[in-house]
């Protein structure tokens, strides 16, 4: 099977995981340098020149970039990005080794199996499979693995694409995570995530003064405080978002009309979603709501030491609208009467962004699945999460979440596998993908 674009696929993406690019946030985290060598000794012998850029001040966080130029200067340059960092992982948690790459019944097991490493190595064999064939198109196709994606992408995507955006030029972006199917009706859907939320960290410092422990009757003690801030922004219900993406993303759930019509009436929707089974409720609530999430609390020195000092930091996610001043008012509004008492430092931003679909590879994103998938539709939707594929907006490029998986690998079994325990993809959605992307750009740059 090794000698297959299916068996590449899954040799490297074992390859990939085993090599362990644990991004914990801190800049000397991550070393995709690793994955970058993996994926450079992989593509080489292919006649492809081959860059690795890595930023200043962060040694081993490489993002390797490569292309096959087009003959036509005048045709459209379509990127295929992958990212080559994973989230850490709780091994006690897991069933097997989450670093050992292990093929079990028909499915590659590790951290990154999913996100995305499966993506990252299935657009490397489509790409070397096209080299090796002399495949000369007529538009330019780039691959570049980027470092950093799990941390907001500042020194992977977002490097080499201020620093370096010669080596890309791409009018088309192909990233994560679309790809999963869905019936209704009879009705096949296929997701591509066309956009997705904005991202707002931010910290915020709750002050107090210091006492013993022994004594806390009056006290000005900070962790208090700080107990009613997080209550505050967990309690918090900001207006709904309804847009035509959602309501396109309820038209194809499996509810009954009474339901949907609900679920995309802006003075109903909160009720609405409250009734849904829980995993549903926690995705259409984020679809459809700026959210605040306090992640973590840092607090104390000594338990018998009052605290005067409390640092909560909170994952806010934005609606398409919500800028810098908004995320401001949304914390004030939460906070109320407390918000005076808070110091809100700026730890990470990113807009939301969206990308049109009447484009030509949307066209073709419908062909590549309709082969696969025969009668199967696009089903465009906003990502939740984020991805690298802002940077790429900023540039004027399209960019969309695509890939296309097995009936087995669903939307829930997906979402439950993303920074989850026991993260793993079958065979079948790697031999799926990595025939749409020889597909995609045979069809789109010819």
């Amino acid at each position: 099977m090794n000698d297959t674009p299916t068996g590449e696929t899954v040799e490297l993406l074992r390859q990939l995981i085993r090599n362990q690019c644990v991004n914990d946030g801190s800049v000397a985290s991550g070393q995709e340098a690793r994955n970058s060598d993996t994926l450079r000794a992989y593509l080489e012998g292919s006649g492809l020149d081959i860059d690795v850029y890595e930023p200043d001040g962060a040694p081993g966080r490489a993002s390797l970039v490569t292309r096959i130029e087009g003959t036509d200067p005048a045709a459209p340059t379509l990127c295929l990005m992958g990212h080559t960092d994973v989230v850490p992982v709780t091994p006690a948690h897991w069933t097997r080794d989450p670093f050992g790459g292990e093929v079990v019944n028909g499915e590659v097991w590790g951290r990154g199996a999913v996100d995305m490493l499966n993506l990252t190595a299935s657009q490397a064999v489509a790409l070397k499979t096209l080299a090796r064939r002399g495949w000369r198109p007529r538009g330019t196709l780039v691959y570049l693995a980027c470092a950093d994606e799990e941390a907001g992408g500042a020194l992977g995507a977002g490097h080499v694409c201020k620093r370096h955006w010669d080596a890309l030029r791409a009018d088309y972006l192909l990233t994560e995570n679309g790809g999963t199917v869905t019936a209704h009706d009879g009705q096949l859907n296929v997701t591509v995530h066309v956009g997705e939320k904005g991202v707002a960290w931010r910290r915020l410092r709750v002050k107090g003064t210091p006492g013993h422990g022994s004594m806390p009757y009056g006290a000005d003690n900070a962790l208090i405080k700080a107990a009613h801030v997080v209550t505050r922004l967990a309690e918090y219900r900001p207006a709904p978002y309804v847009s035509d993406l959602w309501r396109g993303v309820v038209a194809a759930l499996d509810l009954d009309a009474a339901a949907k019509e609900a679920l995309v009436d802006p003075s109903r929707v909160d009720e609405a979603i409250a009734g849904l089974p829980a995993s549903l409720a926690r995705s259409a609530w984020s679809a459809t709501h700026t959210t605040l999430s306090p992640n973590m609390c840092r607090a104390g020195v000594k338990t018998n030491v009052i605290p005067d000092v409390v640092d909560i930091e909170v994952d806010i996610r934005t609606i398409p609208g919500d800028n810098e001043d908004e995320v401001r008012r949304h914390l004030d509004k939460a906070l109320g009467d407390l918000s005076e008492e808070v110091a809100v430092e700026k730890l990470f931003s990113k807009q939301a962004s969206v990308s049109p679909t009447g484009t030509p590879l949307w066209d073709v994103l419908g062909r590549v699945v309709d082969r696969h998938y025969p009668g199967a539709k696009l089903l465009p939707r906003l990502i939740v999460g984020f991805t690298d594929a802002p940077y790429f907006r900023e540039h004027g490029a399209v960019a969309y979440g695509f890939g296309l998986f097995s009936r087995a690998l669903t939307a829930e079994a997906m979402s439950g596998r993303f920074h989850g325990n026991d993260e793993r993809i079958d065979v079948e959605s790697l031999a799926l993908t990595t025939q749409a992307w020889l597909d995609t750009c045979e069809l789109f740059l010819g």
